[in-house]
């Protein structure tokens, strides 16, 4: 059975040498106990339990899935008791506040824990992924009292929570909602309706599962603008920290997933709930923006868990299986064929996986340091420093979502390729990993959305290009200052010329709009991939820079990490980041051909 190793010592490189997490964490009131020695620990026991743990339940839950027994939901054996270890070790509270139980380091913290978690078991991790986006809705909009009765024991891990969204009729269109809330005269509601596609929605690894509903008040206005947020427990709290009396929200069934079948995908059934408004009426779909980008930053580890895991596992296969002789000349004449390893087609397979997951890691955590300064604004009250970080981190959103889960399932597809047949064989685990890694380009908003809300919202329509320039301009000072590093300039000139490009691109596609409104949704993926290559390729600039500067000086790893470092940055430029401008051509494209052909003329069945 294949297993996962933490990859601690990229990690602590992306850290350490390429963010400077600890200067970092100096700067920031949660920071105080995050030294570079706890930091350490933290991460090797994570990467411990994530390998003893975790892994070895990732292909039996699979296999298992989870039942549907009257009504309650059976987790795969094995995983109440992984639950239970993770809980009394601490994990959920890793990130959440003190006074609500928790441990008060930087959120970056969280996101590092879930990478580690979601590599090894990304079922598993969806678990407690759900509540901690719940614990972030709740800790930003709720009352003092609501935080009282439900951050504690979800800090604790004792309780579960999920968010509910999806209806039958609508998916990313929350403006049909029909979930309806009668208020009651005690000051709380009734909520009835039904959810679907909700993760987590009913399990038994916790004592509790506290949804976030979305749902109408009577008279509300038509469409988002008349929506509101209630949390609905499944039980409902006792006064004294513990459950009471069941609540009328039940699991209708289980949706028949393609993958990550270990993780609860309910439609649930409110029946007549109790339910506790959370921030303002008709506000809801604000709110719950704070647990939504929490859950696309949380889905982005999705592209690189798979990548990561389907590399390791690939490159393991590579390096024992025997084919033919590599094109050279023999490379292990002592056998009777050489490793894959040998054959170019199979290096450029591998190198794009290794080149994807590094590249996807140290975006995540560029991304996490503007977490945690956001994060903090609102802790600290101070909102004009929340919004303008939460604004940096919102354009960086998209793109981490929907270009990392699109790579990452580009990797997961290569780790099946790399086995041939034997990848298309459940024993050994690669063809899980696609099954699993599918889903990630679809919830939390698809592929599509996630373009639409870049090109469309962030860029076009909030900022008239303006999130491009401030992004870009961070780009080339950096290329600027990098051109006198022999081993450096060429990527450094390379970014100078796209973060040029990137602004053009985005005044032609404005000036575009303005003619023909089809442009926006025509050029919004290829502008999307676009955005996450060059952005991708400044995470390579960087660590290269890093690798360079550390074989002149020295560095905490070895002359050979660094080197590994320049080879693949290399390999990026050379190979992955010309992608960009097959997509710069696709962007610029009339929308003519896609929206002349008549829908009655797109088959001839007849």
């Amino acid at each position: 059975m294949p297993v996962y190793k933490a990859p601690l010592r990229d990690m602590k490189f992306l850290l350490n040498e390429v963010f400077d997490y600890p200067g970092h964490y100096t700067r920031l009131k949660t920071g105080e106990n995050a030294t570079p020695d706890i930091v350490d620990a933290i991460l090797n026991e994570c990467g411990k339990f994530c390998e003893e743990v975790l892994s070895p339940l990732y292909q039996s839950g699979d296999e298992e899935g989870c039942k549907l027994d009257n009504g309650e939901v059976i987790t795969p054996t094995g995983y109440r008791e992984a639950y239970q270890q993770y809980a009394q070790g601490g994990w959920q509270g890793l990130s959440a506040p003190e006074a609500y139980g928790g441990q008060g380091l930087p959120a970056s913290m969280g996101l590092f824990k879930q990478e580690m978690m979601g590599t090894a078991n990304w079922s598993f991790s969806m678990y407690p992924g759900l509540s901690m986006g719940a614990m972030n809705t709740i800790f930003l909009h709720g009352s003092e009292d609501q935080k009282q009765t439900y951050l504690v024991p979800l800090t604790e891990g004792r309780w579960g929570g999920t968010m509910c969204l999806t209806e039958p009729q609508c998916g990313t269109d929350l403006g049909q909602v029909k979930t309806k809330a009668a208020p009651q005269e005690d000051g709380s509601f009734k909520l009835s309706g039904t959810k679907i596609f909700i993760s987590s929605g009913d399990h038994d690894l916790t004592e509790n599962i506290v949804h976030i509903v979305l749902a109408r008040l009577p008279d509300a206005p038509k469409g988002t603008r008349g929506i509101s947020l209630f949390i609905v427990p499944k039980f409902l709290p006792d006064g004294n920290g513990g459950v009471g009396k069941a609540n009328g929200v039940t699991c209708g069934s289980l949706e028949k997933k393609m993958g990550i079948k270990a993780s609860a995908t309910c439609v649930m059934n409110f029946d007549e709930a109790t339910g506790f408004l959370i921030g303002p009426e008709n506000e809801g779909l604000n709110c719950m923006f704070t647990f939504m980008n929490t859950a696309r930053i949380g889905t982005a580890i999705q592209g690189v868990g798979p990548a990561e895991l389907s590399y390791q596992w690939a490159l393991d296969y590579a390096r024992d299986r025997r084919s033919m002789r590599a094109l050279s000349g023999k490379k292990e004449p002592d056998q009777v064929a050489d490793s894959l390893i040998h054959h170019a087609d199979v290096r450029r397979m591998l190198l794009t996986q290794k080149a994807i997951a590094e590249g996807g890691r140290a975006m995540l955590y560029y991304a996490a340091r503007l977490a945690d300064h956001m994060v903090e604004g609102h802790t600290t009250g101070d909102e004009k420093k929340a919004d303008a970080y939460d604004d940096r981190l919102g354009f960086l959103t998209p793109i981490l979502k929907g270009f990392l889960t699109e790579l990452g399932n580009e990797a997961a597809n290569l780790g099946v390729q790399v086995f041939g047949g034997h990848g298309y064989i459940r024993e050994h685990g690669m063809e899980q990993i696609v099954r699993d890694t599918r889903i990630a380009t679809l919830y939390e908003g698809t592929t599509g959305i996630q373009a639409l809300d870049l090109l469309g919202r962030k860029v076009l329509l909030m900022t008239q290009g303006g999130a491009v320039r401030e992004f870009t301009l961070k780009v080339a000072n950096f290329a600027r200052k990098t051109l006198t590093d022999k081993r450096v300039r060429p990527f450094s000139v390379e970014l100078l010329k796209l973060t040029a490009q990137w602004n053009v691109l985005t005044v032609r596609l404005m000036l575009a709009a303005r003619k023909d409104r089809d442009v926006v949704s025509s050029a919004a993926n290829d502008f999307l991939m676009y955005s996450g290559y060059v952005t991708m390729a400044y995470m390579w600039a960087r660590m290269a820079a890093v690798a360079s500067d550390k074989l002149e000086k020295g560095g905490s790893d070895s002359e050979d990490f660094y080197r590994a470092k320049l080879a693949t940055a290399e390999f990026y430029y050379e190979r992955l980041l010309p992608r960009a401008q097959a997509h710069a051509t696709g962007m610029l494209s009339p929308t003519r051909s896609l929206m002349q052909l008549a829908p009655e003329h797109m088959a001839f069945t007849d």
